[in-house]
């Protein structure tokens, strides 16, 4: 598994650890017991965790909670006809203007991936193990396999696109990898997505792309962005089946009555995205 930052994985075993320690004490827990039952010394916890998180676990603790999603939507809503209005939307200026996209043409898309070859590798991320995927356009596939499993990753992704050729090279994916999980340091770039999907899947991913990091919106939102306001559970099935996890935040859509909805790679991912991305959004500010 090519490892883009040493600590990416150790980090992200720490939090999905901690994170289940909580939910089972189901309050927050002093640093002095979660490290305890970590096994580490305070001193190391608090260490490791900030590093990843941005804020201390104590902090921390306030965006894991389970009811933190309705203070996400009553706090951090997005609309997304603002989105689109400011230039967020679009081929352009996406994603914390770190994204650029094309998608794949209808004709092409019906063809199974017929003469595309896709590129594939292991890498670590702040989110667990990943499986990425891209053909010489972009990247077309991140799963995250810490709750699914490196086989079932690769067979999900694989039977996108049954009629593809598929290698593996990490190298030539690498460039593209560090973009997308901020490890390029000073020489990052934007990261190139090659969008393979039905039309209407393509367009519920693009307004996906206008939902900025730290702010979350609901799948019916989305149906009122795409121009049909009742496609809520389409959207919801687009939404799950968006290939590029993180790139395309499909973590960021949330049911309206404040519930977290599903995760294609998993709710704990899904929740630690959310609550990574809210607490370096408040640190940062």
């Amino acid at each position: 598994m090519t490892d883009q930052s040493p600590d990416h994985a150790y980090h992200y075993a720490v939090i999905d650890r901690a994170i289940a320690l909580i939910d089972e004490a189901g309050t927050q827990m002093p640093l002095e017991e979660l490290a305890r039952r970590m096994h580490m010394s305070p001193a190391h916890f608090q260490r490791v965790f900030s590093r990843w998180a941005g804020v201390s676990p104590k902090r921390y603790q306030q965006y894991l909670a389970l009811g933190h999603a309705r203070a996400l939507l009553r706090d951090r809503f997005t609309t997304l006809e603002t989105s689109a209005e400011l230039g967020l939307s679009g081929s352009g200026r996406l994603h914390d203007l770190f994204v650029r996209w094309e998608a794949m043409s209808p004709g092409d898309y019906a063809r199974h991936g017929l003469g595309l070859e896709i590129r594939w590798g292991h890498f670590h991320s702040p989110f667990g193990p990943a499986l990425v995927m891209g053909t010489a356009k972009g990247i077309c596939g991140i799963a995250f396999t810490a709750e699914t499993g490196q086989e079932a990753a690769m067979q999900d992704l694989r039977s996108r696109w049954p009629r593809a050729t598929f290698t593996e090279d990490a190298d030539a994916l690498h460039p593209w990898v560090l973009n997308a999980f901020g490890a390029a340091g000073d020489r990052k770039e934007p990261t190139p997505l090659y969008l393979i999907g039905a039309p209407f899947q393509i367009k519920v991913w693009e307004a996906l792309l206008a939902v900025p990091s730290g702010q979350v919106t609901s799948y019916s939102e989305i149906a009122q962005s795409v121009g049909n306001p009742r496609a809520v559970r389409a959207v919801g099935t687009a939404v799950g089946r968006n290939p590029i996890g993180w790139l395309i935040p499909c973590h960021r859509a949330l049911r309206k009555s404040g519930g977290l909805g599903g995760y294609h790679w998993g709710l704990p991912v899904k929740r630690a995205m959310l609550a990574w991305e809210a607490a370096r959004s408040d640190a940062a500010g």
